[in-house]
């Protein structure tokens, strides 16, 4: 079967490309991806699966693909949301959307899926057990949409989910993996801090909220540097310091954001403590009163250890011309909501080098500039398919 599945992504290459252009060229937002959530149905439409649309928070799809013979069941996902930039990458088939740019790769997440699941489909007879194809909304946006998806119960009944993502660490043909702790878990706060304002002449008749936030902003930062254990991974950003006013006013109130990211569950409760620790001391000290928004967004994402070595040691074996590298990545300093998915089943995702061809500096994901070597889409196609044929193979 698995002879049979590669020579069927490879004839089908081309289809990838294309699906993956088309989907470039119209981007949508998370959580407003409904006609590209149409565009992944219509792919399906016909087809003999069982198919959910409108899954979970949003635009969700999930498709199953039940084989001809008794085993488990094995999850496989990809994102198809894009994110709010402007393009600036020099390609043909440039984003149609003003200000929406697939800038992630989920584009090629999604094309190579929608062709791998239809070779599944094709196999469905030889296949072992079930394959759970999800097609997931809102990764860039929290709550996101994998959380909703896990909540509706879609993976009650798997045993174990696979992911990959496009990175521009390592040309088309690498293959990475990180096995444990991988991909940093982030959480979003907002402070509201109000004082009194007055004169910038006398500030004996005044308590300035700027001078309160500042001290809160400086002492923010000895969280990671004086709190977090040296051998695990914090951030602590503000990213918005909304105290814009007059020159000689005394501010009244002001309102920080700021992002938090922690490689694991120890340091997400250190930092979330510290922070409320902090907000109680600045009042105390400055006699400001605050209000704190503290919302945990995505966990870190835990790789499986025991079914990420499965991955490597099934990609190192096997003898295929377009996998030509597969080594250990490090951790990831992003975040993803995969994460969700892999505190429900065990399971792995791993990583697909993308850097264009001739380019020694590519612009990483995120960036306006962002693009890819589509060499990649085949290899992801077929990453993923060796190692979901290999995983139902072993109790047949």
């Amino acid at each position: 079967m698995i002879d049979k599945l590669m020579n069927m992504l490879e004839e089908r290459e081309n289809e990838m490309i294309e699906i993956r252009r088309y989907l470039h060229e119209n981007p949508e937002l998370s959580f407003k991806e409904e006609k590209t959530a149409n565009y992944i149905a219509d792919f399906y439409k016909d087809k003999d699966v069982e198919i959910v649309t409108n899954v979970g928070n949003g635009y969700g799809i999930v498709v199953t693909i039940k084989g001809g013979n008794p085993g488990k069941t094995v999850a496989l996902r990809a994102d198809f949301d894009a994110l709010p930039i402007k393009e600036e990458a020099d390609v043909k088939f440039k984003s149609k959307n003003e200000g929406v740019m697939h800038a992630c790769g989920h584009d090629a997440h999604t094309a190579y899926l929608l062709v791998l699941a239809d070779c599944l489909i094709s196999l469905k007879d030889n296949i072992h057990g079930s394959v759970k194809i999800i097609h997931q909304h809102a990764e860039e946006v929290p709550p996101g949409g994998a959380k909703s998806i896990v909540e509706a119960g879609f993976l009650d009944d798997v045993n174990a989910i696979f992911g990959i993502h496009v990175l521009p660490l390592a040309p088309a043909g690498t293959v990475g993996y990180h096995s444990g702790y991988s991909f940093n878990g982030r959480a979003y706060f907002k402070l509201r801090l109000q004082a009194s304002g007055g004169h910038g002449s006398s500030p004996h008749k005044a308590n300035d909220a700027i001078v309160a936030g500042a001290y809160f902003v400086t002492n923010v930062q000895t969280i990671v540097s004086r709190r977090v254990d040296p051998f695990n991974a914090g951030v602590v950003t503000i990213g918005s310091f909304d105290g814009k006013g007059t020159f000689n006013v005394i501010k009244d109130s002001i309102e920080l954001e700021g992002d938090i990211r922690f490689s694991n569950e120890e340091t997400k409760d250190v930092i979330n403590k510290e922070i409320h620790r902090i907000v109680k001391g600045t009042e105390e000290l400055f006699g400001v009163t605050c209000e704190l928004t503290y919302e945990p967004d995505y966990p870190p994402l835990y790789n499986d250890p025991e079914l990420t070595a499965f991955v490597a040691d099934t990609l190192e074996k096997i003898e295929d011309k377009d996998i030509k590298e597969v080594k250990e990545f490090p951790k990831m300093a992003p975040s993803d909501d995969f994460a969700y998915f892999l505190e429900k089943v065990p399971g792995s995702y791993f990583y697909i080098g993308c850097t264009p061809k001739g380019v020694e500096e590519p612009y990483f994901n995120h960036h306006p500039k962002f693009d890819i070597d589509e060499d990649a889409i085949l290899v992801a196609a077929k990453s993923v398919g060796h190692v979901v044929s290999s995983y139902l193979a072993m109790d047949k």
